[in-house]
């Protein structure tokens, strides 16, 4: 007999080794990313930034991922973002980065010659789920913290959030993975 919500421990073994395996694991991987332009130049504005948030969150959930909110100014951007363990995050950040330049430049929504530019490098922090709040709260005052870099015409991303008593969640006009 089974109690619910209690995870089942099983041996298997093969070939002499034995491995432990959990039918249900819980894991909360949260993680702050931030990444600016090429030479902190303003190169985000409220068309690339409503593009970004679309690009991104499709890419996150290729990738095992989900974008929970994020925060930009013309200059650079903050993402906080939950993995699954398999998430590979230097492949994640690669396609956020290159694959976002790349689209965003074929759609050609940046006019400049230059078209949209990251930098080389990113900032990647881990996050507990108690901090979750002070994270949200630090990605949605960019533009009150950076007031020279804000960007006109963007209101600001609409976060997701999970479920209570869930693995997965949903965003508005999004659908359970």
């Amino acid at each position: 007999m089974r109690v619910s919500g209690v995870p089942r421990v099983f041996l298997v073994g093969t070939s002499g080794v034995r491995f432990i395996m959990i039918d249900r694991m819980r894991h909360r991987l949260y993680y702050h990313m931030i990444w600016a332009t090429r030479g902190r130049l303003p190169l985000l504005n409220a068309e690339v930034a409503a593009f970004l948030c679309r690009y991104l969150r499709n890419i996150a959930r290729q990738e095992r991922a989900h974008v929970l909110e994020i925060g930009m100014v013309t200059t650079h951007l903050h993402l906080l973002v939950r993995t699954d363990p398999q998430t590979n995050l230097s492949r994640l950040v690669q396609r956020f980065k290159g694959g976002s330049a790349h689209q965003a430049n074929v759609e050609r929504l940046r006019h400049e010659a230059d078209g949209l530019r990251w930098a080389k490098g990113y900032t990647i922090e881990t996050a507990s789920p108690r901090a979750l709040d002070a994270v949200r709260q630090y990605l949605r005052t960019q533009p009150e913290r950076h007031p020279q870099d804000a960007m006109p015409g963007w209101a600001g991303d609409t976060p997701e959030y999970e479920q209570t008593g869930g693995e997965q969640w949903v965003g508005p006009n999004r659908a359970h993975l």
